[in-house]
């Protein structure tokens, strides 16, 4: 029997670098000199640096500044720890970087069952002196979509600032309107080890000196920037959402099918995830099953999933133990197939069906 290639279905927590990433790269990589210096080289290093920033605001729709970053953790980083309210919120849901970077004492803003943040207990968190409220618009665990215009209308009108993580939506979906949104460029088709803080208005955060008009310290990253530039005007992951709903309903149904269950099936959610769970099984036995039959998945966010620790996120929308330890995250890119999705759905019959047999 032929040996069959492995299938990757864990697009969240890293995508293949898109063709057109990889061209962009190897042209900047010509442009070695340090965009801040002042001589020739320097200034056509600097000149397609901002070429890339351009190229990134008009394919994300963005008409402020962009600060490059290492990544979405560092653009969360800067602007909990420099925005300028003194209090912190933070979603209950958050990827593990936020609940860190917003600081112990950050107040935690309850979701419902459905992973949605509680606007009525958000608004009682914002009586008082301005705050920095960080809300997830697409989770990296279940793809809940979060409300983000009703969160932005109660945050403005408490005077207080908005940090959104879009690692998951940008590329992919249309940006919200927040004051600070991080991205991140692995997760759309660019290179890892990039990404920016998109920032409103540069007043509201306190500068640092440096680079990047003084608001982020360090050299930038010039072919990682081109890279994330060209991933994201070629449009691939955002072109890819209406196959990948069709690819999730598909996956859905023949899970439940197998008798496994969706979690947050009722809740609008970005077609990249899907997070499922087969009820009696443990996630470390199926991971290892899975990656034995040839399948990447995960245990939920790549930060946390190789540690096996419980996840905050199901946790907090009161997910039963019982589903939650037995919960998976699949996750889709442009590359995913029919066929992939297929294959899975066999593989876990198979595997659902010796469970019952145990």
């Amino acid at each position: 029997m032929p040996h069959r290639a492995r299938i990757y279905l864990d697009h969240a927590a890293t995508t293949p670098v898109l063709p057109e990433a990889r061209a962009a790269m190897a042209e900047a990589l010509a442009l070695w000199a340090n965009p801040s210096s002042p001589h020739g080289e320097g200034r056509a290093a600097k000149a397609a640096l901002e070429r890339a920033r351009a190229t990134i605001a008009e394919a994300l729709g963005w008409n402020y500044d962009i600060l490059f970053t290492s990544g979405a953790s560092e653009a969360v980083g800067i602007a909990a720890a420099r925005a300028l309210p003194k209090r912190r919120l933070v979603g209950a849901t958050e990827h593990d970087v936020v609940p860190y970077h917003m600081g112990e004492a950050a107040t935690p803003l309850a979701v419902d069952k459905h992973g949605l943040i509680d606007l009525d207990g958000l608004a009682e968190h914002l009586r008082g002196e301005p705050a920095l409220v960080a809300v997830q618009h697409v989770n990296n665990e279940i793809g809940v979509t979060q409300p983000i215009d009703a969160v932005a209308e109660q945050v403005r009108a408490a005077g207080g600032l908005l940090l959104v993580d879009c690692a998951q939506s940008a590329g992919k979906i249309a940006l919200p309107e927040a004051d600070f949104i991080a991205i991140s460029a692995h997760k759309f088709g660019g290179p890892p080890g990039t990404g920016a803080l998109l920032v409103k208005d540069l007043a509201t955060l306190t500068p640092s000196g440096g680079q990047e008009k003084g608001y982020r310290r360090g050299t930038q990253n010039l072919p990682g920037i081109a890279g994330m530039a060209a991933a994201l005007q070629s449009g691939a992951h955002r072109d890819a959402m209406p196959l990948l709903a069709m690819l999730r309903e598909r996956l859905e149904a023949g899970v439940m099918a197998s008798g496994g269950s969706i979690i947050a099936a009722e809740t609008e959610r970005i077609p990249a995830i899907s997070a499922i769970a087969l009820v009696g099984s443990s996630r470390d036995s199926l991971l290892v099953q899975l990656d034995l039959a040839g399948f990447a998945v995960s245990a939920g966010s790549a930060c946390a999933s190789g540690k096996m620790k419980a996840s905050r996120v199901l946790a907090a929308m009161g997910v039963p133990p019982a589903v939650a330890d037995g919960a998976l995250r699949l996750s889709f890119g442009p590359q995913t197939s029919e066929a992939d999705i297929d294959a899975f759905i066999a593989a876990f019959d198979a595997i659902a069906r010796r469970r019952r047999a145990a």
